[in-house]
């Protein structure tokens, strides 16, 4: 059901707080076909989301990848497309191993300019902690109903996945709404960890070897899918960090774990939403 014939465009579609604004990439033809919501990273819905929601189109799915900060104007004036790319500017002088300690990373922007360290503390003062998590969750379930009412989507063949972030809102909305399938590219666990009760779908984890923060409570998350008796894979990639899909990331990426993520995304989707 491949196709190389997508088209593509903004849109929006009405949220919990207003309007939120959304890259939308579908094959060319009428026919009603599955559908996946692409949930961002921390950064906000930059060019690789975008390519992202693309590689999906073309592989015949409506993919729908929505700017969860862009219905809630305060957060999307501190996270705005300026802010969040000095930001990563300064996260991509760190390593890999270093950018969850809160310390050094305080340590580190001491040592740059007023202008520069003003705007990556607001930045990550949100990003690390200061993320309405609950209405964002609200916002990313509106845009699974959002395309379960368009014509042509095959209504409740959605499936979600996300990237860092993103991951731990695909997993949410999976606790919040019924979709038919979940990726979790190295998300945080739904919190609390009991509503993964309520995950009516199959779910894939994949996460990074090195990626100890978030890995650091897979325990928990593998615990509860089996208490409560859910479908769940899981895959760790040795040596690879957090954000190892993210090629537009150098000091992350690694080619070889992104290419396996994406085989096991392609088919654990064809099973799910296509039945294949």
């Amino acid at each position: 059901m491949s196709t190389k014939s997508i088209a593509s465009q903004m849109t929006r579609f009405g949220g919990t707080r207003g309007a939120v604004d959304a890259y939308l990439s579908r094959p060319e033809t009428g026919e009603p076909r599955p559908a996946v919501v692409i949930i961002h990273e921390a950064w906000g819905l930059v060019d690789h989301t975008k390519d992202v929601a693309d590689r999906f189109a073309r592989e015949g799915y409506v993919a729908l990848a929505p700017d969860l900060f862009s219905s809630d104007p305060e957060l999307a004036s501190i996270l705005s497309p300026k802010n969040i790319g000095v930001a990563m500017g300064f996260m991509q002088k760190l390593s890999a191993e270093r950018r969850a300690d809160m310390a050094y990373i305080q340590q580190e922007l001491a040592k740059e300019p007023a202008g520069t360290r003003e705007v990556a503390q607001r930045v990550m003062a949100k990003l690390f902690g200061g993320m309405p998590k609950e209405a964002l969750t609200k916002e990313a379930v509106k845009a699974v109903e959002y395309l379960n009412s368009q014509s042509y989507v095959e209504s409740d063949r959605i499936g979600t996945v996300g990237f860092c972030f993103g991951g731990g809102m695909s997993i949410n909305i999976a606790c919040h709404t019924k979709t038919a399938a979940c990726i979790v590219f190295y998300g945080e666990n739904p919190s609390p960890i009991e509503l993964v009760e309520r995950i009516q779908c199959p779910v894939l984890g994949l996460y990074g070897g090195e990626d100890m923060r978030i890995n650091s409570s897979l325990d928990k998350l593998v615990a509860a899918m089996v208490r409560y008796g859910k479908d769940f894979q899981m895959k760790v990639y040795p040596g690879a960090p957090h954000a190892f899909f993210n090629d537009t990331n150098k000091a992350t990426y690694r080619e070889a774990a992104a290419r396996d993520a994406w085989e096991r995304t392609s088919t654990f989707f064809r099973q799910a939403l296509r039945g294949d």
